[in-house]
């Protein structure tokens, strides 16, 4: 049997780490106490390589714990040892398994030295950045992403603070609260100045900010309008402080305006170490990956043939059902895994909003989704997302631009394929509409005259197996080797 190392390390924050080495048959090797430096490292792979042969390389493997895991993760595969960083849940579930009733860091460490032995499949190597554009292009793309999230954060937070001073004012704001909305909340924060400012003002204020966008004059007037609803209603009442409510919503949009002027300089950053990594954009050629997901999968991707196949990496951000089966049952439409990045998966949801609309094999696959297979429009989104998912690595392995084909695979031209989509893969208002209503049912046959409400209780607790397509909505004939990531 070949000889093997595996090395569990328990990272601490404030404290050591906690290492147990195991050989091929899970026995214990060595326990370890080491600190991260060079002297510990050192010493903990003196002791694990000890009376194997030369060729035999370590086995790594540490839980994303804070920032502690970096160094290990630098230094091993430095040293030409393989890493793997597993998830956190991935790890107490096995810990729960050996044991129940006891937790500590020794035996943290020597379940993650085990993982190896019972899941191999289920562990990625760590893949750490191959050039210093690499390396910055994913800290320019992880920053963007967090200051964009504490930007959403922050306006969520003012609009709640709006919301309790001027309680109507949600019909005048703006879907994600434009420089205008923040400019007149910023300055007229309490109902009772936005009140008796005169329209001419307050209109002048909003034209220089929105640059003449829009009727500026009928803009202040729902202003003056929610301003004074709000005065009404209120009154003098002590409960309500307008003066420091109003301070309050200064504050929040000097912290959302500061933190978009940081995420303009990063995000500068991160397209010039974009344009060095991907020199050609093959990432940006995906539908609905261009200027923030074109960039956001190339550094979580990192080098495509790292994944065994376009199967591996969907995987690998969890766009894959979880799998319920047992004897001859096989339960489909199971949840996803949601295993990976987070941020990339809601990237690849967004963009197949937009691949539906631009290319005709996926607007096929969304198509048949809504039609045939009775899913909600956010299920068949995530049916697009996943196999964006696969295309996007068979881009990236190939080196090659997206192609926007017909179903039969013929190259498109943009205007050509949505056209197509307009004319054959449209569905129908009316199975739109029964998907979104939860009282009439979303599977796709129509119930016969005379039998509603004639099933059994047997008939209602059991689950279909398949659907049938609805004889008002019939299916495209869709060939099935154009759909496969064989061709992007």
């Amino acid at each position: 049997m070949q000889q093997r190392r595996i090395v569990g390390i328990d990272l601490g924050v404030v404290t050591s780490h906690t290492a147990h080495v195991v050989d091929e048959h899970a026995e214990v090797i060595a326990k370890r106490r080491i600190d991260p430096t060079v002297a510990g490292f050192t010493a903990l792979e003196a002791a694990a390589l000890a009376g194997v042969d030369d060729d035999v390389r370590l086995e790594v493997v540490i839980e994303p714990t804070g920032a502690a895991w970096l160094p290990v993760a630098v230094w091993f595969t430095r040293r030409g040892h393989t890493v793997y960083r597993v998830s956190t849940q991935k790890a107490a579930d096995l810990r729960r398994f050996l044991s129940r009733h006891a937790k500590s860091n020794s035996i943290d460490a020597a379940t993650l030295a085990r993982l190896p032995i019972i899941d191999p499949a289920g562990l990625y190597p760590v893949a750490l950045p191959a050039t210093a554009e690499a390396a910055e292009l994913d800290r320019r793309v992880r920053t963007a992403a967090r200051l964009t999230d504490q930007i959403g954060t922050h306006k969520r937070r003012l609009i709640e603070l709006a919301r309790q001073v001027m309680p109507t004012i949600g019909t005048v704001l703006s879907p994600g609260l434009t420089r205008t909305d923040l400019a007149v909340l910023e300055r007229y924060g309490d109902p009772r100045r936005l009140a008796v400012v005169r329209t001419d003002r307050l209109a002048g204020l909003i034209g220089r900010v929105s640059h003449g966008h829009g009727d500026a004059t009928a803009k202040a007037e729902q202003f003056r309008t929610v301003a004074r609803d709000a005065v009404a209603l209120y009154g003098d009442d002590i409960a309500v402080p307008f003066a420091a409510l109003a301070d309050e919503i200064a504050t929040e949009i000097r912290i959302i305006r500061t933190l978009e002027a940081e995420r303009v300089r990063h995000e500068d950053a991160r397209e010039q170490a974009y344009q060095v990594v991907d020199g050609d954009q093959l990432a940006r050629s995906l539908p609905g990956m261009k200027r923030v997901g074109g960039p956001m999968l190339v550094a979580v991707m990192g080098n495509p043939d790292r994944f065994r196949n376009a199967a591996a990496f969907k995987s690998y951000i969890g766009l894959t059902p979880r799998a319920s089966q047992t004897g001859e049952t096989d339960r489909k439409g199971q949840p996803l895994t949601k295993a990976g990045n987070r941020r990339l998966r809601t990237q690849l949801l967004r963009a197949a909003e937009t691949a539906r609309q631009t290319d005709p094999q996926l607007a096929a696959i969304y198509f048949d989704q809504m039609t045939a297979k009775g899913a909600v429009h956010t299920k068949a989104l995530t049916v697009v997302a996943a196999r964006l998912a696969e295309r996007a690595w068979v881009v990236m392995h190939r080196q090659s631009p997206y192609l926007v084909c017909d179903t039969d695979g013929t190259p498109v031209a943009p205007a050509e394929a949505r056209r197509i989509i307009a004319d054959r893969f449209t569905v129908p208002a009316d199975i739109r509409a029964r998907r979104r209503s939860k009282k009439g049912g979303r599977a796709p046959q129509t119930a016969l005259e005379g039998q509603i409400g004639q099933r059994t209780k047997r008939d209602r607790t059991r689950r279909p197996s398949h659907h049938k397509a609805s004889p008002q909505a019939p299916t495209q004939s869709i060939p099935t080797k154009v759909l496969t990531t064989d061709r992007p």
